[in-house]
């Protein structure tokens, strides 16, 4: 039989594993149908603070899971973590599903969060790892669109391993191959350069300029991701449809139909990432962003929800939904995982990713936590929130960001050594060139 060439072996391992990430998505959509039905309210007879619960409970629980994840991926390997996510997701799962009260019911949502936050750290690491350069952005967004072996192995002396993945991925298995040769002694070199000058902890982190300017940036990008209204839309945009005035069947249809243009969204960003970059695509989303929720607070302001049939209105709103989750899930969405997984160095990467994913999560909790409540007291001025958010990140990263889009990993220690953090223009695309992939 002959062999799978490398880029499709690459996908192959890159699709698999970003069903840690399905999982997410999946939940995300079970969830908010979940909260909205009546046999959710028949069952647990909920109001808005345990509404919240059952939704920041899982945030809650990923957050811890990510924390864990970034040691267990050093100690016991990204495919060993891949598998132990999983298994949390399930145990969680089962207790969810035999809910006999709504205490069950968070404590189902706390460890299935534990197994997703572990899988959605460790899965865009292990994509940025295994990817040629040239194709990184768009395997490490498979993460998103399902919401390094290598480097892993040569840091515990295992050369032979690296090597042989190396050409297992690159070259079918071609130890030879002048590419294969040549990511094997560049890795091989960062490793020894690593354990030579920097010391393997989380406060290396915060000690070396490089590193904590990496880390800071990455907090940002996932806290911004998270500002930007995205799990509010998410989590609760059936029940706004229902306070418009939209019947209950036809506000999961929509909501269908939203998270099918999110799937669109999100193959466009595979498609086009490794083209377009990093730096301008997350900074037009995010001005894409702030304009859509203008739109729905005019909307909300002159149509108030449970005042006002206005057919119109309501179309508008749901559109300007439906525009939003299309452009989050094409630009901060994806963006926010490769970024995070490809910024850091071999020494650091895990640890890094672990942190700022937990970041993610917390502000996912807080979000989701508040937003029932907010909505309830405040109403449409809640969105003024996501609209000033949304327009700071696009300034944020406009000054902060550099554009990593086809540097080698090994490489990043060289963009973010500078001491001057605002952009310069001469480090997009310096390094955009790379070699084309048999």
């Amino acid at each position: 039989m002959a062999l799978l060439s490398p880029k499709v072996y690459q996908w192959l391992v890159g699709v698999f594993a970003s069903l840690g990430a399905f999982l997410f998505g999946y939940d995300l959509g079970v969830i908010a149908a979940v909260v909205a039905s009546n046999t959710f309210k028949d069952a647990f007879d909920p109001n808005t603070s345990t509404e919240g619960l059952v939704v920041s409970m899982f945030t809650a629980g990923a957050f811890f899971g990510a924390g864990a994840a970034g040691p267990l991926g050093d100690r016991i390997g990204r495919r060993g973590t891949i598998v132990t996510g999983a298994l949390f997701f399930l145990l969680g799962g089962g207790l969810q599903t035999g809910a006999r009260d709504i205490h069950m019911m968070w404590t189902g949502r706390f460890i299935s969060g534990i197994g997703v936050g572990a899988l959605c750290m460790i899965v865009p690491l292990y994509q940025a790892e295994l990817a040629h350069p040239s194709i990184r952005g768009t395997v490490t967004a498979l993460q998103q669109l399902m919401i390094g072996i290598g480097a892993w192995l040569g840091d515990k002396g295992r050369d032979e391993d690296m090597l042989k993945t190396l050409a297992r991925l690159h070259s079918n298995h071609n130890v030879d191959d002048p590419f294969v040769r040549a990511e094997y002694e560049q890795i091989k070199a960062a490793i020894s350069h690593e354990h030579h000058n920097e010391a393997k902890s989380y406060m290396e982190l915060f000690r070396s300029k490089s590193s904590f300017r990496r880390l800071f940036l990455c907090c940002a990008v996932q806290a911004s991701v998270q500002m930007t209204g995205v799990s509010a839309i998410q989590y609760y945009s059936p029940r706004i449809f229902e306070q418009i005035g939209i019947a209950t069947d036809d506000t999961l249809k929509y909501q269908g139909i939203s998270n099918g243009l999110a799937i669109l969204a999100q193959i466009c960003a595979m498609l086009l990432v490794d083209r377009l970059g990093r730096r301008w695509p997350l900074i037009g989303g995010n001005v894409f962003n702030s304009l859509t929720f203008i739109i729905a607070a005019i909307l909300l302001a002159k149509f108030p929800p449970g005042e006002s049939t206005n057919l119109s209105a309501q179309w508008g709103f749901i559109v300007v939904t439906w525009l939003y989750n299309f452009s989050f899930s094409s630009t901060c969405g994806p963006l926010s995982w490769i970024i995070c997984a490809e910024v850091f160095d071999t020494r650091t990467r895990a640890k890094g990713v672990s942190i700022t994913t937990m970041v993610s999560f917390a502000f996912n909790t807080m979000i989701g936590q508040v937003t029932p409540e907010a909505m309830e007291s405040v109403g449409y001025k809640f969105y003024f929130l996501f609209i000033v958010c949304n327009i700071s990140n696009a300034i944020f990263f406009w000054a902060l960001l550099p554009e990593t889009k086809g540097r080698p990993l090994e490489e990043m220690n060289e963009l973010f050594s500078s001491n001057d953090w605002l952009h310069e223009k001469n480090i997009e695309g310096s390094h955009a060139e790379t070699a084309e992939m048999k």
